[in-house]
């Protein structure tokens, strides 16, 4: 009966024991938080001022620009950031002051109410941009 009870009580040691250990190899890494950015300031230096009033609305876009391409001049209402997927992506400012080049990786946070514009090189360059704006608030708007 003694021998039964500490068999018993093995079997359930091991039985609550193994789900645990299993649990801890199953993805032994923890996750890992890298800032990538954090300003007070656009790629041009600029501070920002504040975020649009009304409903808050955060929008992600996953831009593609195909390689030899230069997009319109165009500015932002909003505070926004970009991150480089892949390519080489040129801004440059309309008044010919700022320019910079991103790469793969590179973070952008870009201008707001300043009219600018990205080209290519020799390949695509595909990005994913925050934008923290307000419902009904267009992304970027075209400047003549």
């Amino acid at each position: 009966m003694l021998f039964i009870r500490r068999l018993a009580i093995a079997l359930s040691l091991v039985l609550f024991t193994i789900p645990a250990f299993a649990a801890q190899t199953t993805n032994p890494e923890s996750a890992v938080s890298t800032v990538l950015l954090k300003t007070e300031h656009s790629w041009d230096g600029k501070l920002y001022k504040s975020y649009p009033a009304g409903q808050p609305q955060l929008t992600v876009l996953k831009i593609i620009i195909p390689a030899h391409t230069t997009l319109p001049w165009h500015l932002h209402p909003m505070p926004n950031a970009a991150y480089v997927l892949s390519g080489n992506l040129h801004v440059e400012s309309r008044d010919g002051r700022h320019k910079t080049t991103l790469h793969a990786g590179d973070v952008l946070p870009e201008m707001v109410g300043s009219a600018h514009r990205g080209y290519t090189d020799n390949s695509p360059v595909e990005l994913i941009v925050f934008y923290a704006g307000a419902k009904g608030m267009p992304t970027a708007i075209k400047v003549r």
